[in-house]
Order: C-alpha cells, then structure tokens, then sequence
C-alpha cells in the first residue's frame, strides 16, 4: 500500500500521529487511530479526545465507582453489555419455559428443585444430592415468578456488573444462591420443596445496597425495594421467606468482601475469602439441618 493515491490520503494514517499508518477507526467520531492511540470500548475501540468526552459525561456516582473498582481505560470496556446476566437470563428461561412443558417439565422440575432432606447427608433412606442447592435457581413455580425474577435480575444486572465485573458477579450470584438455599435447609421444613432465583436476587439486592453506599451513592430507592420486597415475602403466602433471607445476608457478606479487597494486590485474598464463604455454607449445609430436624 505505497502508491501516491494511498500516501495522499491522509484517512490512512492516525490523526494524531500523521506518521503512522493504520486502518482503524474510533467508533465514535470514526477517525483513524494507531494502535497508541486506542482504547477498547464496549464495542470497537475509541480515540483520546472521545475518552475524554465520555470520561466528562460520567455521573459523580459512576466515577466514584470507576476509581473504586480499578478504572483504568479497561473499565470502560467492561462497562458494556452485561453479558453474565443477559446469560443468566437465558440459561434460566430456557430450562423454566420447558420446565412448563407438560410431557417434560415434571421431570425438570423433580430432578432440579430442592428442599432439605437432598442434603441430610448419611441417612439411611434418603436421598443425598446436594447439587440441589444451586440447580434450584434454574426452575420456577410458573410464568409469572419467572418473569418477575428475570426482569429483577436484568435491573440489577445492568448496574452491577458493570461495577464489580463479569467474575464477581457472577460468583456473587452464586454464592448468593447458595445461601438461600442452606437458609432454607436451615429454617424450613425438611420436606418443603422450594424452586427460583429469588434468593440470588435478594443477595445481589443487599449487594447493590452495600456497594452503592460505599462508593458515596444515593441508596434511598434500593433500601426502599429491598424493604418493600422483605415485607410481602413475610406476609404473602407460598413464598419462602428463607431463600430472600438467606440470599441477602450473603449477598451483602460478599459485598462486604468485595469492598474491602478491591486493591488488584488483594485478589488473591479476595478469592480465599469467596471460598471460604463457600466452604462454610455447603458445611452448614451438609451437617447443620440433620442436627436440628432429627434431634
């Protein structure tokens, strides 16, 4: 690419550096930036002068949280779509729709759901399946607690992630779930079957509540829906109670962990301490509930 026709055409080369050729482009203002030059976006890459403009637009809010969660160019590429929850959503539509399947979703739902007595480990007579704990966020008692569950999830998705990243997130999901299912071993009758994600919901609630405190936000409206949400699970009936009560005690846990070991030199740290949660409640989980409800 040496002809006069290509070295005249000064769209071949970065504007910032007039010397250096490239055939990249600034999704943004769609001129051309050599390598030095880019930043990865959510999408494609974006020039200096459009970082900067983007960096202007941010909320106090959203800079705060940029600064606290390691923002460096970086955090704007993972400020794009949420793709662990839009993940989420789908994995756990497609397996609650077939759930309502007549032919299929009595099996799904039998296979998936939990209730105490799968993890009363080394009773004789009774099924020990302790996976149960997690796969129980993957089916739902119909339509509309599927729909109410996903389009929580999507809300609190987009703000989240964002923040704390895909892997923290993810894991915070999780172990959220996990903790609404051994409340649920814990408190409720061992034969009490419970299905859903509300757990994991109520966990990244409380987190969203944690996190968005300590970076200086306004939290009004997510104490006011976690209140609100807390309410109708205690007076409303067929709602267990002990998977959102579970899930926002440890979703709040590992908000806390997250908060105080964000410093890239603590993530070793910060991942012993997510396993240690862990451990701790599959063991509580395993060896708690036979020693209340068989005593």
């Amino acid at each position: 690419m040496t002809t006069p026709e290509f070295t005249s055409n000064r769209d071949n080369f970065c504007y910032r550096h007039p010397d250096r050729q490239s055939f990249v482009l600034c999704q943004r203002c769609m001129r051309t930036i050599c390598p030095e030059c880019q930043t990865q976006g959510p999408v494609g890459v974006i020039c200096p002068e459009c970082l900067k403009a983007q960096r202007k637009a941010e909320t106090s809010g959203q800079r705060r949280a940029r600064r606290s969660w390691g923002g460096g160019p970086v955090a704007i590429a993972r400020s794009g779509r949420p793709v662990v929850t839009l993940g989420i959503i789908l994995i756990t539509s497609i397996i609650s729709l077939l759930q309502m399947v007549p032919t299929i979703g009595p099996a799904i739902e039998g296979s998936l759901l939990f209730a105490p007595l799968y993890v009363y480990a080394g009773v004789p007579g009774l099924p020990f399946e302790p996976w149960r704990l997690l796969t129980t966020a993957l089916v739902h008692g119909g339509f509309i607690h599927l729909a109410l569950n996903m389009l929580a999830l999507w809300m609190l998705g987009q703000s989240l992630e964002p923040i704390i990243g895909r892997g923290r997130y993810l894991a915070m999901y999780a172990i959220s779930a996990l903790g609404g299912s051994v409340a649920v071993a814990l408190i409720a009758d061992p034969r009490t079957a419970t299905v859903g994600a509300s757990g994991a919901v109520f966990g990244l609630m409380a987190a969203l509540l944690i996190i968005g405190r300590h970076i200086g936000a306004n939290v009004t409206g997510i104490l006011v829906v976690l209140g609100i949400n807390f309410v109708l699970s205690f007076t409303l009936r067929g709602i267990a109670w002990e998977a959102h009560l579970g899930g926002a005690v440890v979703g709040a846990i590992v908000a806390f962990v997250y908060t105080r070991t964000r410093k890239r030199e603590q993530r070793s740290l910060q991942t012993v301490l997510l396993i240690a949660v862990s451990v701790v409640l599959i063991v509580v989980a395993l060896f708690v509930p036979p020693l209340i409800h068989l005593s």
